[in-house]
């Protein structure tokens, strides 16, 4: 009894030092390894970024003092990893060569738990953080295999192949579209944090396809998957979409499955993408694919959850699921 309730007291303590530890905002580190390659890629995203990166930048980075921040640059510039140019930290060949692998298994980490787990999208980055520094090459490419050689990642990020290639997106923010323009959304970031809760949660995901319907003082009105959203300037800033021309725009004639009145028939025309890992596969489970025909049968009080009937089987959908479910009406029969 003693032995089981130290037990239970020093996972108390541990839970209490984790809580501490993330209160102060402090970021620990394991290994000079995970130092070293957090370094290199927060180096390439700057790069791309076109922004500079010192010793007062880096310590601000991976929440170490300036004195630890140079020690950890005078070591990559022995190693030949960095140089310094101008006061300014850039990345050698081999450094980029490097930085690129870890960003690598960082994306492919990201597809992975986006497609494969019901894992959070909001917490996808943290633990692709943490992930990353323990996967090598060999398993990169198992990873890679598996999910089909992804070129992007859930976010839209380009994931370097094996070789070290990027492939790049051109786009413009959506902030600069005009009324009644269209789009096709190829990117979205995902910092800061509570941005990327506001447009995840919104369904708003990367190679949808929206129209602007109306621009306000503190934000715009989209349309896309057959529904409205309206988002805040601050992330539609975050939001980098491509242009559609006449030729190019895709008649959007479907509703959610959520619009089907008690009686109403439809047939399924596809699930949105914002939809992913378990949740993408229950519903492939119970057979709601393209071309099955679904008729909504009970509601419950307050209209969630609600009972369909598919292939004579009932199942209960709550809004939060059949507002991804696209459908074309084919009738009523009640």
């Amino acid at each position: 009894m003693m032995t089981l309730y130290l037990i239970l007291l020093a996972a108390l303590i541990l839970l209490g030092l984790v809580v501490v530890k993330k209160m102060r905002g402090k970021r620990w580190k394991f290994s000079e390894k995970e130092l070293i390659e957090d370094t290199l890629k927060h180096l390439y995203n700057s790069e791309e970024a076109k922004t500079d990166t010192d010793e007062n930048t880096l310590s601000k980075v991976l929440s170490i003092s300036v004195k630890q921040a140079a020690r950890l640059i005078k070591k990559l510039e022995e190693s030949g990893l960095t140089e310094n140019v101008d006061g300014k930290q850039k990345l050698t060949k081999s450094g980029r060569a490097y930085a690129l692998k870890i960003v690598r298994i960082h994306r492919l980490l990201e597809k992975y738990f986006a497609e494969n787990t019901s894992i959070s999208e909001t917490e996808w980055h943290k633990i692709a953080e943490a992930k990353e520094h323990q996967i090598d090459d060999d398993r990169a490419r198992e990873l890679a295999a598996r999910l089909g050689n992804p070129l992007r990642d859930p976010h839209g990020d380009p994931i370097p192949t094996a070789g070290g290639e990027v492939y790049s997106h051109n786009g413009i923010p959506l902030s600069k579209l005009k009324v009644n323009d269209f789009g096709n959304i190829v990117h979205i970031e995902d910092e800061p944090k509570n941005l990327y809760k506001e447009i995840s949660d919104s369904g708003i995901y990367p190679g949808m396809q929206i129209q602007i319907k109306d621009k306000k003082k503190d934000g715009i009105e989209i349309k896309g998957d057959g529904k409205r959203q309206y988002i805040s300037n601050e992330a539609a800033g975050n939001i980098t979409i491509v242009p559609l021309n006449k030729e190019e725009i895709v008649k959007q004639d479907y509703l959610p499955l959520s619009s089907l009145e008690v009686g109403e028939e439809a047939e399924v025309v596809g699930i949105s993408k914002a939809l992913r890992g378990m949740q993408r596969r229950r519903l492939l489970d119970f057979g709601i694919v393209p071309g099955t025909r679904i008729r909504a049968v009970l509601k419950s009080v307050g209209d969630d959850p609600v009972a369909y009937e598919l292939r004579n089987t009932l199942i209960a959908l709550r809004k939060n699921q059949s507002d991804y479910i696209f459908i074309r009406k084919i009738g009523n029969e009640k």
